[in-house]
């Protein structure tokens, strides 16, 4: 089995670092590769995405990457996400899926990935107005809907299509597309909630969700509510998935510049991701199981200076190592 690391900017290789530790202690079988996105390969190869990095993606097993953004915006270049959305367009993971856990909530929201107003036409007109341009295909809702149908199905047995079907005519398709897919999914209840509606819920009752599923800037948006209320973007891991290829594992948080390499970024959400590429990645449903065990209970001790704690990065993931080892002593022991 082959993954392909893509360290990324920022805090990016520091987390991504420990997420390595990780998975050579629990996977060591897997053969692990790293290349350039983002800034640092505009840096150095000129373009945020290289061939060489899309060409090893493709022929690996999962891909995990860290946070890509220079800082740079200026739209006469390239920028560092570039390569992060091309990565996106190019390996078709259009499912992206963050879990949100916590003593009161087990939530899972599914976004679409790779349509909606981040894929879809802009531009600048004559007269200065600016345009970005919202579309979807029929297909392309259908197959994130059946992702949503499917995860529902294996959890319990409720998905919550959002939508802005009262405004937006992609929503009512959206809408339309989920009426008619429930039928294939009768041990599934579906509801329809509008987005504001839903961003207030999540706030206010966050534990009455099961999945939701809804377009990529809805699912932007209302994943980081959900990751704010589940401790914060540190903790958030997400899995991105297609119908075929690699799957694509990162933390959902940025690239932290105000404390890049000074070791104290907390490596939880790397780590996590991690997690998810063993399981839904490369089928390694076990060894996903011990190392997020492990990963729980460093997590209940040791805290990185976000979380009020002094660990340092490194320190924090040298103990999922060591939690990893004490289990796996355990089970031999038993």
């Amino acid at each position: 089995m082959k993954v392909v690391l893509l360290p990324g900017d920022g805090i990016g290789p520091e987390v991504v670092a420990e997420a390595r530790k990780a998975l050579a202690a629990i996977a060591p079988e897997v053969e692990v590769s790293e290349h350039l996105i983002g800034g640092e390969a505009i840096a150095r190869e000129d373009e945020a995405l290289p061939g060489a990095t899309l060409a090893a993606c493709r022929e690996a097993d999962a891909v995990l990457m860290g946070a890509v953004g220079s800082g740079d915006y200026s739209w006469t270049t390239s920028n560092a996400e570039d390569g992060m959305f091309a990565l996106r367009r190019e390996l078709d993971v259009y499912a992206n899926v963050r879990p949100f856990r916590t003593e009161e909530i087990d939530l899972l929201i599914v976004r679409e990935l790779v349509g909606g107003l981040y894929f879809g036409a802009r531009g600048v007109r004559e007269d200065g107005t600016v345009f970005d341009t919202c579309e979807y295909r029929p297909d392309q809702v259908d197959r994130v809907l059946r992702r949503g149908f499917e995860f529902a199905r294996a959890r319990r047995g409720k998905l919550t299509s959002v939508d802005k079907a009262n405004v937006l005519a992609t929503s009512r398709l959206w809408r339309e597309r989920a009426i008619e897919l429930a039928a294939e999914y009768p041990d599934v209840e579906l509801d329809h909630l509008l987005v504001d509606t839903a961003a207030m819920r999540l706030v206010q009752a966050p534990e009455s969700f099961d999945v939701i599923v809804t377009e990529n800037t809805f699912g932007d948006i209302l994943s980081d509510i959900a990751a704010a209320l589940a401790g914060g973007l540190g903790l958030a891991a997400s899995a991105s998935l297609g119908d075929d290829g690699p799957g694509l594992f990162e933390p959902v948080h940025g690239t932290a510049p105000d404390i890049a390499g000074k070791g104290v970024a907390n490596p939880t959400a790397a780590i996590r991701s991690t997690v998810m590429l063993l399981d839904l990645g490369l089928g390694l449903a076990g060894e996903a199981a011990r190392l997020d065990a492990a990963l729980d209970r460093v997590a209940a001790t040791v805290f990185t200076p976000d979380q009020g704690g002094t660990a340092t990065t490194a320190e924090f993931g040298d103990a999922v190592v060591a939690a990893l080892t004490a289990s796996a002593k355990e089970l031999a022991d038993a």
